[in-house]
């Protein structure tokens, strides 16, 4: 907003302009620092001197808009930025107006025909290069995202073209139609290593498969990927004979019957203990591939699991005890008929047995009153009597299986690869996960799948992911600056640490502004001695961003 001040003294008035930088200008920074704008308008064809935002400065208003955390729109971007320092944070020249919906479509209709997964791997193989990261393991995993309307759900299935329809909804909302995201992401700064859109409808456990075929090459090439980390819709037969190529690790699915009777059989000796975690390896095969099998117990489980059982067999056990009762009320004509019943009741029963069990014969008359002394009775009827009682050996099993599980790799050489190893691999899949978590939030570009047309929607969806890339790229080199230089940031409450999230940092740069006086002279409102040595750390471009200019 600008201000006109007439002193009355003065020739002209004096103008004042406020515009909101917070932490736009350190994500500003960090795609700059990758280079990806560069990147993206050197991989596009276009013609950058009829244009007057190229394809490169508009993805970077979307990041923005995606890192602004303000719930607009792609249509209201030139809202988001009405009061931003656009030309600082994009480009000199460039207006808020010139960041139209128009603009935008374009450009993400540029992206789609470029290819969405190819234009994305070139700018992350050249973050993560930038960055030093290791990729040694990769994880996989994916999640849905919302649409309204209908868009092509209702119409053939085209090659290249996701299908936005109905399908398994992990937020558990299977009225609406979605779009699938699958990630690799790296387990250093969980940034993506590669995205795939995916129709709505589609299944883990072949997605997988034919990811994993389609760029396990260019994985290991571009990204010197080792392994794949991924949850059990990876331990399928099939896919695993595909990946013959690549070193994986993977949870073992409970279903198996294989890895049920490894638990119940290693489960006893992990568990004498129950406040120790504990595991062991065994060598096995499965879909004729050799493999080690880890099997881990963990207290934490186990307390879980102690909790879920005990409640699901007060409950079952009721249902079963009061099934019993019912049963022994009911009349049968001949012994066989209530010995036939009770068989088929017995076939029923999961947490409880009956022991004992009998007959009781009872006497039928047709006629009224008392039977005379010695009279015959005109038929018998047959009740089932017994008691009935928990089984202690189902209750134990399922405890055990829910405080042990099983991760599998192919990787034979403990020497290269200890259990332990193994375990913390796993455990880093929340890597992906938070990302997943971070892409949800209702704040991140809440209301951009609106878009109607199902190739745009691809195109956002990488967008979307390379926020994802900037926020983790952003908070990996906070991190590491502050640990190089022995710096600390203050936390939420007040004490020194060195490893604040992106997300804290966002906030703690919130508030700060340009005032700019006749459009000459800028000023840099409420940069702290906190703020000022972050950007010093990061270096002279972010120092530039916060002091107004380029």
């Amino acid at each position: 907003m600008a201000v006109h001040i007439d002193t009355g003294n003065m020739r002209s008035p004096v103008q004042y302009q406020s515009k909101t930088l917070e932490h736009l200008g350190l994500v500003s920074g960090m795609y700059d620092e990758l280079e990806i704008g560069k990147l993206i308008d050197q991989a596009i064809p276009q013609d950058l001197t009829q244009r007057t935002v190229s394809i490169g400065q508009a993805i970077k208003a979307m990041v923005l808009n995606g890192l602004g955390f303000t719930q607009k729109a792609l249509y209201l971007t030139p809202l988001f930025f009405k009061d931003k320092p656009v030309d600082i944070l994009i480009g000199e020249g460039i207006e808020a107006s010139h960041l139209n919906e128009s603009t935008l479509g374009r450009s993400l209709d540029s992206i789609y025909q470029y290819g969405v997964e190819k234009l994305y791997m070139l700018l992350s193989a050249s973050t993560v290069d930038k960055l030093g990261l290791l990729n040694k393991f990769g994880h996989l995993d994916s999640t849905c995202f919302h649409t309204d309307g209908k868009h092509n759900s209702e119409e053939d299935s085209k090659e290249n073209v996701i299908q936005i329809t109905k399908g398994y909804s992990r937020d558990h909302r299977p009225d609406l139609n979605q779009v699938v995201l699958q990630l690799i992401c790296e387990q250093e700064a969980g940034i993506p290593l590669l995205m795939k859109p995916l129709s709505g409808n589609s299944s883990d456990n072949t997605d997988f498969r034919e990811t994993i075929s389609a760029h396990v090459e260019e994985m290991k090439t571009d990204f010197n990927l080792q392994y794949i980390v991924a949850d059990s819709a990876l331990y399928v037969a099939e896919t695993l004979q595909t990946m013959k190529k690549i070193l994986w690790i993977t949870r073992v699915p409970e279903r198996l019957s294989l890895a049920r009777d490894s638990i119940h059989a290693l489960a006893p000796s992990l568990m004498s203990d129950l406040t120790q975690s504990k595991f062991t390896s065994i060598c096995t095969q499965y879909g004729d591939i050799n493999q080690r099998w880890v099997i881990k117990y963990s207290p934490q489980a186990y307390q879980r699991g102690l909790k879920t059982v005990n409640k699901n067999c007060l409950k079952q056990s009721k249902a079963e005890h009061k099934a019993f009762n019912k049963l022994c009320k009911q009349d049968f004509a001949c012994e066989a008929d209530a010995l036939a019943a009770l068989s088929v009741f017995q076939k029923t029963l999961k947490r409880t047995q009956i022991h004992p069990s009998d007959m009781e014969k009872t006497a039928r008359y047709n006629s009224k009153g008392c039977p005379k002394k010695g009279q015959e009775p005109d038929y018998s009827i047959y009740h089932i009597r017994g008691s009935i009682s928990s089984v202690i050996e189902t209750r134990t099993r399922e405890l055990e299986r829910k405080s042990c599980f099983i991760l599998a790799t192919n990787q034979l050489d403990e020497a290269e690869l200890s259990a332990q190893d193994v375990i913390d691999a796993y455990k880093n899949q929340q890597k992906v996960e938070r990302g997943f978590r971070f892409l949800k939030d209702p704040l991140f570009m809440v209301s951009t799948l609106f878009l109607e047309s199902p190739k745009r929607i691809m195109a956002l969806t990488m967008v979307m992911t390379l926020c994802l890339q900037i926020y983790a790229a952003l908070e990996y080199r906070i991190r590491q600056v502050l640990k190089t230089k022995q710096q600390t940031f203050p936390s939420q409450k007040g004490e020194a640490i060195s490893n604040p999230t992106a997300r804290w940092v966002f906030q703690y740069f919130r508030g700060i502004h340009l005032l700019m006086i006749n459009e000459v002279n800028v000023f840099v409102l409420n940069l702290n001695e906190h703020h000022l040595i972050l950007l010093e750390l990061l270096g002279k471009p972010y120092q530039k961003l916060y002091a107004g200019f380029r």
